[in-house]
């Protein structure tokens, strides 16, 4: 089995060419309007955005900021599949102009917006960021009234166009099977809070000047659970390539935009030296598996069933016919990256 990724460096408001309904999946996390950081980015998309900022138009600037997200909403929408997923992390912004502060609802923004689309909305999930604390003082200290609370959240948009996927035929079924997650991975990642998934950076040689970048865990999880094996997964706003690494982990081809081609470098370091670090994820992936199966054994409750592709025992036959691959190389070609697989044996 085989899979490809295609990066490609232009501004994301047509995803063009990518056809009408052809992918199946949508991770991403776009630039946050009213974090300082995007300020210059958006502000070349429209110049009117820093006029109205300088004029102290704030909301009106904020509003902007957002119409050019809509723009890749909208054609988001255009090329996914019906049936398909589109998950969006996106976090609330606080700032303070001339003395005045507030916060910046993108969350609630962006939902509008896809909703107006014609997308549907799905429950969404509160990713609880350990990386900020709780003890800083905002406003006031411990004085009444002019304190406020910290920002400790982000949120993950779920948002679905039209019916729900069907596989219907044996081949699709089959592939489906072979895509399963485990038991104990389905109780943890359908909560619709994420406390487990550290919001650091990964070992990459990049400011936060240039990358937002949400961490490989969260990417891998919703990609395995929104998307099979050979299925097609796009980010919009790739940044430093994560959701491009997930994927080729997880045996899902990809395609991402990037407005920055100074990041190209960085991008193809990161697929082109991806192997071990996804061997090494997929292998503690079934690590986890097989110390939760001995645990529950030992507590004295059952694992009846076998797995067909691995060694070892699962909770419901849901599972048992899980295959995980590891990499057994990463090619370059043309048109992007070709990423070969062959069995996880342990």
């Amino acid at each position: 089995m085989s899979t490809t990724h295609r990066i490609v460096y232009d501004d994301s408001s047509e995803l063009s060419g990518i056809e009408d309904e052809s992918v199946d999946l949508v991770v991403t996390s776009p630039p946050y309007p009213m974090i300082a950081m995007w300020d210059e980015m958006f502000g070349e998309l429209d110049e009117n955005i820093l006029n109205l900022m300088k004029d102290g138009n704030y909301d009106d600037a904020f509003e902007l900021m957002h119409k050019q997200l809509d723009k890749t909403w909208n054609s988001v929408y255009r090329v996914l599949k019906n049936g398909g997923i589109a998950c969006i992390n996106i976090g609330d912004s606080t700032r303070t102009f001339e003395g005045v502060f507030k916060l910046y609802n993108s969350h609630s923004r962006i939902l509008n917006s896809c909703l107006s689309i014609g997308f549907e909305s799905l429950p969404s999930i509160i990713w609880r960021k350990s990386t900020n604390a709780p003890n800083k003082f905002m406003g006031s200290g411990m004085y009444p009234v002019g304190s406020h609370v910290t920002l400790e959240h982000e949120h993950i948009l779920i948002l679905r166009k039209g019916p729900r996927r069907i596989f219907d035929s044996p081949e699709s079924k089959s592939n489906r099977n072979l895509s399963a997650f485990f038991w104990e991975e389905r109780n943890k990642w359908f909560s619709d809070i994420w406390f487990d998934v550290h919001g650091k950076l990964q070992n990459i040689d990049v400011s936060r000047e240039r990358s937002a970048a949400y961490p490989f865990e969260l990417a891998s999880r919703l990609i395995n659970m929104f998307s099979v094996k050979n299925d097609l997964v796009l980010d919009p706003f790739l940044g430093t390539g994560t959701t491009t690494k997930a994927a080729l982990c997880s045996e899902r081809n990809s395609i991402g935009f990037e407005r920055d081609d100074t990041l190209s470098e960085l991008i193809d370091k990161e697929i082109r030296e991806s192997r071990d670090f996804c061997n090494n994820y997929v292998e503690e992936r079934l690590d986890r598996h097989l110390e939760f199966i001995e645990i529950r054994i030992e507590s004295g409750k059952e694992a009846k069933h076998k797995l067909n592709n691995h060694e070892g025992y699962c909770v419901s036959s849901q599972e048992v016919d899980i295959v995980l691959s590891k990499i057994s190389d990463i090619e370059i070609s043309s048109s992007g990256y070709e990423v070969l697989y062959e069995p996880l044996d342990r």
